[in-house]
């Protein structure tokens, strides 16, 4: 009974990506599995002498295997805090943009850095982002699948999947690199070697099912220079329009050529 079971979810799996059938060798593919992922979210700037412990712990996730398909990390670096002696070269008016809209979604006053977001609402616990969640049904269904990042570019594809019960959700893709290192010469971390992972280096969105609430992924994301190929990857995540909850996350590294 338990082989049966394994093999009928192995070919629902296979059944849901795209082309997944034309694969003779292993893909560059990731499924969301029958639990809520997380989504954690970091608000943090090179400029703000507070951000770098989160941001430490942020990269963490990337060693630690429990969390591997169960916790999406993603940096956003705002950029308010450039005008006040560094300049964050990862720093986007698109992500401060963001936390702010996802402050009003959630009827909240608070901005600041560094600023987690657990899918969706503040998050200021010591914790694992697991704690208190339990094993939460998704709201959707995500299937990556990535082209080799090669010739200055990365094709993403795949498809999304959204509950017929839930009423306006939006789609996101954000691109991030880890690895990244900066030599800070001014501001409040002047004098430090800041070291991040999972930058958000290209936020693509929001992108709208159809009526039946299905998506399909496909986007080629041009390079910019300086983007190391190797350390690049994509998260997608669905989200509610209406009270910014993320309904499902999921995370792929991109592969070589």
């Amino acid at each position: 009974m338990y082989a049966c079971r394994s093999v009928c979810l192995l070919l629902v799996c296979l059944s849901f990506v795209p082309g997944a059938g034309a694969f003779a060798a292993p893909a560059c593919v990731a499924q969301s599995g029958e639990q809520r992922a997380v989504l954690l979210e970091l608000y943090t700037s090179e400029g703000c002498n507070s951000c770098p412990p989160a941001d430490r712990r942020l990269s963490q996730f990337k060693s630690q295997a429990a969390y591997a398909g169960r916790v999406v990390p993603l940096a956003f670096h705002v950029d308010y805090w450039d005008r006040l002696g560094w300049v964050d070269r990862f720093a986007s008016p698109l992500h401060t943009r963001r936390q702010q809209v996802m402050a009003d979604l959630a009827r909240s006053r608070l901005v600041y850095t560094p600023q987690f977001l657990r899918n969706g609402r503040d998050w200021r616990s010591g914790g694992s982002p697991l704690d208190g969640l339990g094993e939460t049904r998704p709201g959707a269904v995500i299937a990556l699948e990535l082209g080799p990042a090669s010739g200055g570019h990365l094709s993403v594809g795949g498809e999304v999947r959204v509950a017929a019960a839930i009423a306006v959700v939006e789609v996101w893709l954000a691109l991030y690199e880890n690895n990244l290192e900066s030599q800070v010469r001014a501001g409040e971390n002047a004098g430090k070697t800041l070291r991040h992972d999972y930058v958000v280096r290209r936020l693509i969105g929001p992108l709208t099912p159809d009526k039946e609430g299905r998506l399909s992924l496909r986007q080629d994301i041009a390079f910019d220079a300086g983007w190391k190929r190797v350390d690049l990857g994509v998260a997608a995540f669905v989200q509610d329009k209406s009270s910014g909850e993320i309904l499902q996350a999921l995370q792929r590294p991109a592969c070589s050529a």
